[in-house]
Protein backbone atom coordinates (compact mmCIF):
# COMPACT_ATOMS: atom_id res chain seq x y z
CA UNK A 1 0.00 0.00 0.00
CA UNK A 2 2.99 2.25 0.71
CA UNK A 3 4.51 1.41 -2.24
CA UNK A 4 1.44 2.67 -4.03
CA UNK A 5 1.35 5.87 -2.23
CA UNK A 6 5.13 6.09 -3.32
CA UNK A 7 4.02 6.06 -6.84
CA UNK A 8 1.11 8.24 -6.65
CA UNK A 9 3.59 10.95 -5.70
CA UNK A 10 6.22 10.28 -7.77
CA UNK A 11 3.53 9.73 -10.66
CA UNK A 12 2.15 13.51 -9.49
CA UNK A 13 5.24 15.05 -9.66
CA UNK A 14 6.25 13.80 -12.89
CA UNK A 15 2.67 15.52 -14.26
CA UNK A 16 3.49 18.48 -12.26
CA UNK A 17 7.10 19.42 -13.85
CA UNK A 18 7.12 22.58 -16.08
CA UNK A 19 9.57 23.31 -18.54
CA UNK A 20 10.96 26.37 -20.14
CA UNK A 21 12.98 26.88 -23.46
CA UNK A 22 16.69 27.64 -23.29
CA UNK A 23 17.00 30.44 -26.12
CA UNK A 24 20.28 29.39 -26.61
CA UNK A 25 20.16 25.48 -27.30
CA UNK A 26 15.90 25.28 -27.84
CA UNK A 27 16.10 22.54 -25.27
CA UNK A 28 13.12 22.01 -22.76
CA UNK A 29 14.57 22.70 -19.05
CA UNK A 30 13.13 22.16 -15.13
CA UNK A 31 11.06 25.04 -14.42
CA UNK A 32 9.26 24.10 -11.40
CA UNK A 33 8.95 27.52 -9.70
CA UNK A 34 8.39 30.52 -12.27
CA UNK A 35 10.48 33.01 -12.49
CA UNK A 36 7.90 35.56 -11.43
CA UNK A 37 8.54 33.73 -7.58
CA UNK A 38 11.92 33.51 -8.26
CA UNK A 39 13.45 36.99 -9.56
CA UNK A 40 12.10 39.13 -6.46
CA UNK A 41 13.74 37.06 -3.84
CA UNK A 42 17.09 37.18 -5.85
CA UNK A 43 16.69 41.00 -6.41
CA UNK A 44 15.94 41.24 -2.33
CA UNK A 45 19.10 38.53 -2.01
CA UNK A 46 21.27 41.11 -3.83
CA UNK A 47 20.25 44.37 -2.13
CA UNK A 48 20.91 42.43 1.31
CA UNK A 49 24.44 41.61 0.02
CA UNK A 50 25.77 44.62 -1.17
CA UNK A 51 24.41 46.31 2.16
CA UNK A 52 26.87 44.06 4.32
CA UNK A 53 29.69 43.85 2.06
CA UNK A 54 31.65 46.57 0.79
CA UNK A 55 30.97 47.78 -3.00
CA UNK A 56 33.61 49.67 -4.85
CA UNK A 57 32.68 52.55 -6.46
CA UNK A 58 34.51 55.34 -8.26
CA UNK A 59 37.66 53.39 -9.40
CA UNK A 60 38.22 52.44 -13.14
CA UNK A 61 37.90 48.65 -12.34
CA UNK A 62 34.41 49.62 -10.86
CA UNK A 63 33.39 51.01 -13.79
CA UNK A 64 34.70 48.77 -16.01
CA UNK A 65 32.36 46.06 -14.64
CA UNK A 66 29.78 48.36 -15.18
CA UNK A 67 30.58 49.41 -18.82
CA UNK A 68 31.67 45.39 -20.04
CA UNK A 69 28.66 44.29 -18.10
CA UNK A 70 26.03 47.13 -20.40
CA UNK A 71 27.84 45.72 -23.65
CA UNK A 72 27.40 42.07 -22.90
CA UNK A 73 23.49 42.55 -21.90
CA UNK A 74 23.48 44.54 -25.26
CA UNK A 75 24.91 41.50 -26.89
CA UNK A 76 22.50 39.51 -25.26
CA UNK A 77 19.78 41.62 -26.62
CA UNK A 78 20.85 41.59 -29.84
CA UNK A 79 21.15 37.93 -29.88
CA UNK A 80 17.80 37.16 -28.45
CA UNK A 81 16.02 39.46 -30.79
CA UNK A 82 17.42 38.35 -33.59
CA UNK A 83 16.38 34.34 -32.99
CA UNK A 84 12.91 35.14 -32.13
CA UNK A 85 12.84 35.83 -28.39
CA UNK A 86 12.25 39.40 -28.40
CA UNK A 87 10.89 40.72 -24.74
CA UNK A 88 13.22 37.80 -23.18
CA UNK A 89 15.07 40.11 -20.67
CA UNK A 90 11.78 42.38 -19.74
CA UNK A 91 11.61 41.38 -16.46
CA UNK A 92 15.60 41.80 -16.04
CA UNK A 93 16.95 44.46 -13.78
CA UNK A 94 20.73 44.42 -15.36
CA UNK A 95 22.93 45.50 -12.06
CA UNK A 96 26.92 44.81 -12.10
CA UNK A 97 29.04 45.89 -8.96
CA UNK A 98 32.47 44.83 -8.02
CA UNK A 99 33.04 43.74 -4.41
CA UNK A 100 35.94 44.12 -1.97
CA UNK A 101 36.83 40.39 -0.88
CA UNK A 102 39.70 38.54 -1.79
CA UNK A 103 38.09 35.39 -3.23
CA UNK A 104 38.58 34.81 -7.00
CA UNK A 105 35.11 34.84 -7.93
CA UNK A 106 32.09 36.55 -9.94
CA UNK A 107 28.79 35.51 -9.62
CA UNK A 108 25.43 36.23 -11.04
CA UNK A 109 22.09 36.15 -9.63
CA UNK A 110 18.94 35.22 -11.60
CA UNK A 111 17.57 38.51 -13.41
CA UNK A 112 20.83 39.60 -14.25
CA UNK A 113 22.67 41.20 -10.76
CA UNK A 114 25.97 40.62 -11.22
CA UNK A 115 29.00 40.66 -8.50
CA UNK A 116 32.83 40.56 -9.63
CA UNK A 117 34.78 40.39 -6.41
CA UNK A 118 38.31 42.16 -6.31
CA UNK A 119 39.86 39.05 -6.20
CA UNK A 120 39.52 38.06 -9.21
CA UNK A 121 40.81 41.16 -11.27
CA UNK A 122 44.22 39.85 -11.22
CA UNK A 123 42.97 37.39 -13.39
CA UNK A 124 40.60 39.16 -15.73
CA UNK A 125 43.63 41.58 -15.81
CA UNK A 126 42.02 43.20 -19.06
CA UNK A 127 38.70 44.35 -20.80
CA UNK A 128 38.49 41.29 -23.04
CA UNK A 129 39.24 39.50 -19.75
CA UNK A 130 36.51 41.38 -17.94
CA UNK A 131 34.21 39.98 -20.89
CA UNK A 132 34.96 36.84 -20.83
CA UNK A 133 34.01 36.24 -17.11
CA UNK A 134 30.57 38.43 -17.75
CA UNK A 135 29.53 36.52 -20.62
CA UNK A 136 29.52 33.26 -18.80
CA UNK A 137 27.97 35.05 -15.50
CA UNK A 138 25.23 36.59 -17.98
CA UNK A 139 24.94 33.15 -19.89
CA UNK A 140 23.95 31.81 -16.66
CA UNK A 141 21.12 34.08 -15.68
CA UNK A 142 19.83 33.92 -19.74
CA UNK A 143 19.49 30.01 -19.47
CA UNK A 144 17.67 30.33 -16.29
CA UNK A 145 20.14 27.90 -14.52
CA UNK A 146 19.19 28.99 -11.58
CA UNK A 147 15.55 28.12 -12.14
CA UNK A 148 16.43 25.09 -12.77
CA UNK A 149 18.95 24.23 -10.00
CA UNK A 150 15.83 24.82 -7.85
CA UNK A 151 14.10 22.68 -9.91
CA UNK A 152 16.23 19.82 -9.84
CA UNK A 153 16.82 20.27 -6.16
CA UNK A 154 12.93 19.91 -5.71
CA UNK A 155 13.16 16.86 -7.59
CA UNK A 156 15.81 15.56 -5.00
CA UNK A 157 13.88 16.07 -2.54
CA UNK A 158 11.22 14.59 -3.17
CA UNK A 159 12.68 11.14 -4.28
CA UNK A 160 14.17 11.25 -0.79
CA UNK A 161 10.79 11.91 0.64
CA UNK A 162 9.20 9.38 -1.60
CA UNK A 163 12.12 6.56 -0.73
CA UNK A 164 11.66 7.09 2.87
CA UNK A 165 7.28 6.91 2.63
CA UNK A 166 8.25 3.41 0.50
CA UNK A 167 10.28 1.93 3.76
CA UNK A 168 8.44 3.35 6.73
CA UNK A 169 8.31 -0.27 7.91
CA UNK A 170 11.96 -0.51 8.21
CA UNK A 171 14.03 2.36 10.04
CA UNK A 172 17.40 0.42 9.16
CA UNK A 173 16.46 0.31 5.41
CA UNK A 174 15.67 3.50 5.35
CA UNK A 175 18.58 4.78 6.76
CA UNK A 176 20.51 2.81 4.13
CA UNK A 177 18.19 4.31 1.65
CA UNK A 178 19.22 8.22 2.79
CA UNK A 179 22.36 7.28 2.36
CA UNK A 180 22.99 5.30 -0.98
CA UNK A 181 20.35 7.89 -2.61
CA UNK A 182 22.30 11.21 -0.71
CA UNK A 183 25.60 10.04 -2.52
CA UNK A 184 23.82 8.30 -5.93
CA UNK A 185 21.57 11.57 -6.70
CA UNK A 186 24.62 13.89 -5.53
CA UNK A 187 27.01 12.16 -7.75
CA UNK A 188 25.33 11.14 -10.13
CA UNK A 189 22.45 13.80 -11.22
CA UNK A 190 23.40 17.20 -9.52
CA UNK A 191 27.26 17.50 -9.46
CA UNK A 192 27.11 16.93 -13.60
CA UNK A 193 24.11 19.02 -13.99
CA UNK A 194 26.09 21.75 -12.67
CA UNK A 195 29.09 21.06 -14.14
CA UNK A 196 26.60 20.79 -17.85
CA UNK A 197 25.30 23.84 -16.27
CA UNK A 198 29.39 25.71 -16.56
CA UNK A 199 30.03 24.20 -19.30
CA UNK A 200 26.88 25.41 -20.98
CA UNK A 201 27.44 29.14 -19.66
CA UNK A 202 31.27 28.73 -21.23
CA UNK A 203 29.67 28.58 -24.72
CA UNK A 204 27.22 30.74 -24.48
CA UNK A 205 29.32 33.43 -22.96
CA UNK A 206 32.22 33.07 -25.34
CA UNK A 207 29.23 34.15 -28.14
CA UNK A 208 27.73 37.00 -25.97
CA UNK A 209 31.47 38.35 -25.34
CA UNK A 210 32.03 37.87 -29.58
CA UNK A 211 28.96 39.78 -30.47
CA UNK A 212 30.05 42.14 -27.85
CA UNK A 213 33.24 42.54 -29.78
CA UNK A 214 35.76 40.64 -27.64
CA UNK A 215 37.84 38.29 -28.80
CA UNK A 216 37.28 34.17 -27.71
CA UNK A 217 40.57 33.60 -27.18
CA UNK A 218 40.52 35.68 -24.21
CA UNK A 219 38.30 33.12 -22.21
CA UNK A 220 40.91 30.79 -22.63
CA UNK A 221 43.42 33.20 -21.44
CA UNK A 222 41.62 33.74 -18.38
CA UNK A 223 41.33 29.87 -17.87
CA UNK A 224 45.01 29.10 -18.14
CA UNK A 225 45.77 32.04 -15.65
CA UNK A 226 43.52 30.84 -13.50
CA UNK A 227 44.67 27.07 -13.57
CA UNK A 228 47.65 28.44 -12.72
CA UNK A 229 46.89 29.56 -8.85
CA UNK A 230 47.42 26.66 -7.81
CA UNK A 231 45.51 24.83 -4.70
CA UNK A 232 43.98 21.39 -4.91
CA UNK A 233 40.93 20.61 -6.50
CA UNK A 234 38.61 17.44 -6.27
CA UNK A 235 38.48 15.04 -9.17
CA UNK A 236 35.74 16.18 -11.77
CA UNK A 237 33.03 14.07 -11.46
CA UNK A 238 33.16 14.91 -7.48
CA UNK A 239 33.52 18.88 -8.44
CA UNK A 240 30.10 20.98 -9.30
CA UNK A 241 32.62 22.60 -12.53
CA UNK A 242 34.22 21.00 -14.97
CA UNK A 243 38.57 21.02 -14.41
CA UNK A 244 40.15 23.92 -15.83
CA UNK A 245 41.81 22.17 -18.56
CA UNK A 246 38.49 20.93 -19.53
CA UNK A 247 37.12 24.27 -20.13
CA UNK A 248 40.45 25.34 -21.98
CA UNK A 249 40.29 22.49 -23.95
CA UNK A 250 36.08 23.32 -24.86
CA UNK A 251 37.26 27.19 -25.19
CA UNK A 252 39.62 26.49 -27.98
CA UNK A 253 37.34 24.38 -29.87
CA UNK A 254 34.56 27.57 -29.37
CA UNK A 255 36.61 29.94 -30.18
CA UNK A 256 36.16 30.23 -33.91
CA UNK A 257 32.49 29.03 -33.88
CA UNK A 258 31.69 32.13 -31.42
CA UNK A 259 33.80 34.32 -33.82
CA UNK A 260 31.45 32.94 -37.04
CA UNK A 261 28.43 33.64 -34.80
CA UNK A 262 29.14 37.71 -34.27
CA UNK A 263 29.98 38.11 -38.09
CA UNK A 264 26.39 37.32 -38.28
CA UNK A 265 25.82 40.48 -36.52
CA UNK A 266 28.83 42.24 -38.52
CA UNK A 267 31.06 41.91 -35.65
CA UNK A 268 34.36 41.52 -37.86
CA UNK A 269 36.99 42.89 -35.30
CA UNK A 270 37.72 41.31 -31.99
CA UNK A 271 39.25 43.40 -29.32
CA UNK A 272 42.08 41.77 -27.67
Amino acid sequence: MKFKKTLSIVAIAAFAIACSTNPFTGKKTLALVPNSQILPMAYQQYDQFLQENQVVTGTSESRLIKNVGQKIATASERYLTSNGYAGYLKNYEWEYNLVQDEAVNAWCMPGGKIVFYTGIMPIVQDEAGVAAVMGHEVAHALANHGQQRISATQLQQLGAVAGNIALADSPENQQIFNTAYGLGSNVGVMLPFSRKHETEADRIGLTLMAIAGYDPVAAVQVWQRMSQQGGGAPPEFLSTHPSNQTRINNLQNWAAEAKAEARKYGVTSFKK
